[in-house]
């Protein structure tokens, strides 16, 4: 298998599942996105806008930038769905960019990650591996708190589950994507 392969398909599950969050909670009133919840942050936009900030911070170290904690200046950047849908969807891309650009000698990179008063080096497979699972641990409680209001929280844990391809397609279609094309390091979605 090619060493890439695993981070690429995580990168695109990571889009995929940020779009269908958001897509679900583009149908919330802004009362049930601002309302107090149980998680790690207050409110369903607080969560949102979290998993953005850290995409931002740890993406900027990925392409070789300097952005450190200034990612951390506006705690909700965004005050509604589709600004952060737009958003996320841009740094979303940046991930992807970053790692179909890797080959097995790029998993091993070592990545300068600005941490104010220090530098943290960290290679590049065991950084990404670290954004996924923010990514997941923290879509996880804003699928939860999903549950708590007028909207049904969408599938979001079966990447290429047969029962789900109709669906699947039209939205990697909205992407921009194909299944072959995830699957398949050679090929360029």
């Amino acid at each position: 298998m090619n060493d890439v392969l695993p981070y690429r398909t995580m990168a695109y599950n990571n889009a995929w599942a940020n779009h269908r969050l958001l897509t679900a909670c583009e149908r919330l009133s802004p009362d049930e996105l601002t309302a107090k919840r149980t998680g790690f942050f207050p409110s369903l936009r607080a969560t949102l806008n979290h998993i953005l900030i850290i995409d931002h911070f740890y993406v900027d170290a990925m392409e070789g930038g300097t952005l450190g904690p200034a990612a951390f200046a506006d705690q909700e950047p965004c005050a509604t769905v589709a600004t952060l849908k737009k958003a996320q969807a841009a740094v979303d891309q940046r991930l992807l960019k970053v790692v179909e650009a890797l080959d097995a000698a790029g998993l091993q990179r070592i990545v300068s990650v600005h941490r104010g008063t220090s530098i943290q080096r960290e290679r590049m497979d065991r950084l990404l591996l670290h954004l996924f699972q923010h990514q997941v641990h923290h879509r996880g409680q804003a699928h939860a708190m999903l549950s708590g209001t007028s909207v049904s929280p969408p599938q979001l844990d079966e990447f290429f589950s047969a029962g789900e391809a109709p669906l699947r397609a039209a939205e990697f279609a909205e992407l921009g994507w194909t299944e072959e094309g995830i699957w398949d390091s050679n090929a360029k979605t």
